[in-house]
Order: structure tokens, then sequence, then C-alpha cells
């Protein structure tokens, strides 16, 4: 591979640059040395010749004196002395010289030992060098053998996504055809519906026309009739006359059974007082009817998407409001339970809904807004901005609207006039789970988390009683409070199960009732003012009554 030749070239031209590098100062010292060395054995030469002379001359002075031809030259003598002298300074600088040479030596001999270290420290760097060379290529074959096999990984993947890839194109083809073939099925199925629900309107008509003209019918012969009434007697058969309404407090729990396959959200009583609804976590809302010490199912109402929230009534109990936490509301009719309108808009969950007037709704959300819709034209037809989110609203003489939201503010709202800030506010000291209106209109029971039910008088726009009581604590953000239908009394639900009544003009508890197992959310209380029906959060639904 050319890989492998590169780090060999590059590895070769590493030891060659060491080489020059590290030789090079040697090589000088070297030389110098083998010039010292000549020049100390040439003067070492030159030392034992200039000794010899010296024997000589000596020799020769020595034998000039025993020489018998007598006197010699002292010139001759002067010459040889001088010459001697020169050759002992000379002999003198050649041994200081050599000494010099000689320390020259040592200091290279050292230098030299120090270096011969230094290539040692270099060898052994170098061997080990070599060693995590080889290290390093074993490593490589390990990492180029890891990632051949990634590769092989990597395209098979590839193949099995490519394959998974056009199954899911298959299984996406076959799903939008079978979608085609439900929206078929369904546009059939709801022209069905339609032709059967016109059928059963048809059937209904008659069938209150028929019941109308028995009702005028009884009606004329009662008018003939003179009967006595006795206002001082109580309730004759479950009836009671319109002109006087006594409300009682229940002590038993007349009817206990399951509504719904999970928790129950929302009770609410019909204005006739004959029929009651529930709303759950099951998205369905069930009618039911009290008979006989028992409560029988008259209808289930389908068509929302989440949990239903809240329950209204209309006037004249021919339409069912239910908001819902899919953020919408929706419209039933009672006779046939049909989904009449679905109005949604809201961007959070709708935790109220109310009739405004028979052609109109207004419903309170999460969202921070409140939302008033018409119902001809099935679109909202104003938003007011409320700036927090709304746990309940309740309107009033069809123009205005008071709710109560989670800043722990009550705010009342003119829907007659342009602007969307209300015109009216009341700061209480916990944040507000309900309102209900008395039925006089003048007073507002409002239910805070703080554990306490405040009625508020509205000609004075103040609060003119608090109704607290000991183990009372409200269980949710939801949970509902009611008035009596004479407005002597006021329910709401504790987080331990119990249901509390309170005397409104004495400010203290009448009675607690106990039989929820589960805290209490909701209660609504017959018009008539002799039963009283309450949820929970698991799945009962309780009916409370004496009679």
């Amino acid at each position: 591979m050319a890989t492998d030749t590169n780090w060999k070239r590059d590895l070769l031209n590493q030891i060659q640059r060491r080489n020059r590098k590290q030789s090079y100062p040697f090589i000088h010292l070297i030389q110098t040395n083998n010039k010292l060395q000549e020049i100390a054995s040439s003067l070492h030469l030159k030392n034992v010749q200039l000794q010899v002379e010296i024997e000589r001359l000596k020799e020769e002075s020595i034998g000039s004196h025993v020489r018998g031809d007598g006197v010699v030259s002292i010139a001759t003598t002067h010459q040889l002395e001088q010459k001697l002298f020169k050759l002992q300074e000379e002999l003198t600088e050649m041994h200081k010289k050599r000494g010099e040479n000689a320390q020259q030596i040592i200091d290279l001999n050292a230098l030299l030992q120090e270096k011969e270290k230094e290539i040692q420290h270099k060898d052994t760097m170098i061997s080990s060098m070599v060693e995590t060379n080889v290290t390093l290529k074993q490593s490589k074959k390990a990492l180029e053998f890891s990632i051949s096999e990634l590769e092989a990984t990597n395209q098979m993947l590839k193949d099995e996504h490519q394959a998974l890839q056009m199954a899911f194109t298959a299984l996406e083809e076959r799903y939008r055809k079978t979608q085609e073939d439900n929206s078929d099925l369904i546009q059939r199925w709801m022209e069905q519906k339609a032709k059967d629900a016109d059928r059963m309107n048809a059937e209904n008509a008659d069938f209150i026309k028929a019941r109308q003209q028995r009702l005028a019918k009884d009606l004329e012969e009662a008018a003939k009739e003179q009967v006595p009434v006795d206002l001082d007697k109580g309730p004759v058969d479950g009836y009671i006359p319109a002109v006087c309404v006594m409300a009682s407090v229940p002590s038993r729990a007349q009817c206990v059974f399951d509504a719904h396959e999970g928790e129950v959200y929302s009770v609410q009583w019909n204005a006739m007082g004959s029929f009651f609804a529930s709303g759950g976590a099951d998205r369905k809302i069930k009618l039911w009817e009290y008979h006989n010490g028992v409560c029988e199912s008259r209808g289930t109402l389908v068509g929302s998407n989440a949990g239903i929230t809240s329950l209204d009534y209309s006037q004249d109990d021919s339409m069912l409001l239910g908001a819902s936490n899919d953020f919408a509301s929706r419209i039933w009719t009672v006779v046939d339970q049909r989904l009449r309108h679905t109005l949604t808009g809201h961007s959070g969950k709708v935790l109220s809904a109310k009739f405004l007037t028979e052609g109109k709704v207004v419903s309170g959300s999460h969202d921070r807004t409140l939302k008033i819709w018409d119902l001809v034209s099935k679109s909202c037809v104003k938003t007011i901005f409320a700036g927090s989110s709304c746990n309940d609203l309740v309107t009033l003489y069809g123009a205005s609207i008071i709710s109560g939201h989670f800043d722990k503010r009550i705010r009342f709202w003119d829907t007659r006039g342009p602007a969307d800030s209300s015109i009216n506010e009341i700061l209480l000291q916990g944040r507000l789970t309900s309102l209900a209106l008395a039925s006089d209109k003048n007073q507002l029971l409002c239910c805070t988390r703080d554990d306490c039910l405040k009625i508020i008088d509205l000609r004075m726009n103040q609060v003119s009683c608090t109704l607290t009581a000991d183990g009372f604590k409200v269980g949710c953000d939801w949970s509902r409070a009611v008035f009596s239908p004479d407005r002597e009394y006021a329910a709401a639900g504790s987080g331990d199960g119990h249901l509390f009544v309170w005397n409104v003009s004495k400010a203290k508890v009448e009675k607690i009732l106990k039989e929820h197992s589960h805290a209490v959310v909701a209660c609504s209380w017959n018009p008539s003012g002799v039963s009283l029906v309450s949820c929970e959060k698991g799945k009962k639904v309780v009916l409370w009554s004496d009679f």
C-alpha cells in the first residue's frame, strides 16, 4: 500500500537526519583529537632527538676539555650554552603544550562519553519508538479490520433500509387506499344516518305533536275541574308547585352507581328536573332518569375526542352543551341525541361553556380567552382576551358574562360593548374553581382553592358571606359548587370524598354526606329541591334524596 511506503520513507529520512545531526560534532572532535595525537607524537620524537643532541653536545664539551691540544674557544662555548638554553626553553614549551594537549584529550574523552550516553539514550528512544510503531501497526490492522466489518454491516443496513422503505411505500399505498375506502364508507354511513335521523325527526315531530295535542286536551279537561291546593303540605307524588320551591337537605344516598368507565367530571340536572346528565373522562355524556329509587340510562351522547369538563342545558331543555379537553365545545339535541354543532377555535382545554341565549354560546378556556359563538353561522363572533385561564363562567340576562380565573379574579363582561376590557373585577384570596348563580340572580357562589366558598352580593359587588368547614378541602381546579333552588343552602364536594352542605343564612355546615370513596368533583341540585346528585374522580355518581 502507498501508506506503508510513505511512513517507511519518513522514518528513514528521520534516522538519516538524526545521524547527520549527531555525528557532525563528533567528526570534528575526532579529527582534532587525531591531529593533537600526531602533534604530541612529533613533539615527543623531537624531544627525544633534542635529548640525544644534548647528550652528544655534553660529550663533545667534555671531550674538548680533555683533549691535549689545550684551550677551547670561549666563543664556541658561549654559542653552545646559548644553543643549550634555547633547547631547554623549547623543551619546556613542548612539555607545556603536551600538558595542554593531554588536558584537551581528557576533555574530549569526557565529551565523547557524554555523546555516547546521548547516543545510547537516542538508541533506547529509537527502540521504544520502533516498538510503539509495531504496536500502532497492529492497532492499525485491527482498526482496518473493524472498518471493513463496519462497512459490511453498514451496507447490510442500507440494504435492509431500502427493503423496509419499499415495504413502507407499499404499506403507505395500501393505507391511502384504505383511507379512501374508509372515507367512502363513512360518507355512505353518514348519508344513511342522515336518512335515519330525518326519519326519526319526522317520527319525533309526529310524537311531539300528538303529545302536545294530548296535553292540550288534558289541560282543557283539567281546567274544567276545580282542584283545591293546600300550600302547607309537602310535595305529592314528587311534584312541587312552581309557585313555592322549598329545598330540603337529603340525608341518605338513594342511588349509587358507576356512571362512566373513568373519572366523572360533571353532572347537571335539566330545567324540568326530570333528567340529569353526566360527563366523564371516557369522552361520553350519559343521560339518566331517576325513577323508583333507580337511575336508569336514557342515552349516550358521543362525538367528543377528550374528557367532558362541564355541561349546560338550554332553557327549554332541547339542547345540551358540553365543554371538552380537546379544545372544543359541542351541542347535542336531547330528543334524538344527535350532535348538532362542534365549536372549535380555542388553543387550550375548554373548561366551561354556557348558553348565553338560545342562539349563542360562550366558552372559557385554558388559553386565557373567552369566545362567543353564533349557532346560526356556527362561527366565533367575538373573542375576549381575559388575561388568565378561565376555570368557570356564568351568564346573566343574556348579555353579561361573569368569569372566574386562575389568577384569583372574578371578571364581569358586557357583550354589548365593543371593548374587550372587563367592566369590573373582584380579587379573592384563592384561585377560582367554579361559579354558580342563585335563582334570583343577585348572589354568586364562588369556590376557591383556599378551601372556602364565598358568596358575592352582585348588587354591592362585594363578599357577603364566607363558608368554611373543618375537613373541607377543594379537590381539584375544576371542583364545582352549587346553590339550592331556594338559595338557602350551598353544596360542594371535598377532596376526602365527603359532600358538604352549608346553611347560607347561618353560615355553618348543615350536613356532611358520606358515600364517595374519591374526591367529589361536582354536584347539582334538582330544581325541585328534593334531591342532589354528585360525582367523583372515580366512576361513581350518587343521587341523594329522602323521597
